[in-house]
């Protein structure tokens, strides 16, 4: 594998509410990016618990994890309810924290599988063949405008509600995963990311900065520069995974 990672606060924002775990390991080939939310920095607080949670039950899931399909699936289940609720009983007890919560959006490759996780308007991107394929889908209100018919997915693009998710990490006593599972071969490029990069890039644009880069860490870089150019009305955060 070939990785690359890059995050930024923006033109903007007083603050980086995005986080991200990128594995250097293969034994552990995992992936995340969580966008928070939440008022005076209670949304870092939540992305930041929700990685480090989802982590550490992968780690002390390693010997186990590697096995096979079913094992990886519901081990993220497991990690992203245990960070639900951990961070659901913070935003309780604390008055500064309430309210707070996160997307969560995590890929683990095992072999050809890509397996995902999901939750919230982050999004898994695969680019093969020279086309690009969202493979999550957003839990948000105009992506739901778009499905019964209510408005285009170009109307979509610049509706006032945009970022109004239905769906978030610790915002409520249980969750809702969406698992994903697709396969990957030698030269994809997987691509997990924040909608600070998607609300500000499309999908076309977004797969031509990643192909004009064999560097991933140069592509990521590219990809957060350009959203920055147009703007950079929000965090953002990019992990290019290539499969090689």
């Amino acid at each position: 594998m070939q990785i690359g990672v890059c995050t930024d606060r923006g033109r903007l924002r007083e603050n980086n509410q995005d986080y991200y775990y990128s594995s250097k390991t293969l034994d552990l080939p995992l992936f995340i990016v969580a966008d928070g939310m939440g008022g005076h920095k209670a949304g870092e607080v939540a992305s930041k618990m929700a990685v480090e949670i989802i982590v550490e039950v992968f780690n002390s899931n390693k010997v186990n994890v590697s096995k096979d399909e079913k094992t990886i699936i519901n081990t993220i289940k497991q990690a992203i309810d245990e960070a639900n609720e951990k961070i659901y009983k913070k935003s309780l007890a604390n008055l500064e924290f309430n309210g707070m919560g996160t997307t969560l959006t995590m890929a683990y490759i095992l072999g050809k599988k890509l397996l995902v996780g999901h939750i919230g308007d982050s999004r898994v991107y695969i680019i093969q063949d020279n086309k690009i394929y969202q493979i999550t889908e957003d839990h948000s209100l105009v992506a739901e405008l778009v499905k019964n018919g209510s408005i285009s997915a170009e109307e979509a693009q610049y509706h006032p509600q945009k970022n109004i998710i239905t769906r978030a990490v610790g915002t409520s006593k249980s969750i809702d995963t969406d698992i994903v599972i697709d396969e990957v071969k030698k030269g994809d490029i997987i691509l997990l990311c924040t909608d600070g990069l998607t609300n500000m890039i499309d999908d076309l644009e977004i797969k031509n900065i990643i192909k004009d880069n064999d560097d991933m860490q140069k592509a990521c870089e590219g990809l957060v520069k350009r959203a920055n150019e147009l703007g950079g009305l929000d965090n953002i955060t990019a992990i290019a995974v290539k499969i090689v």
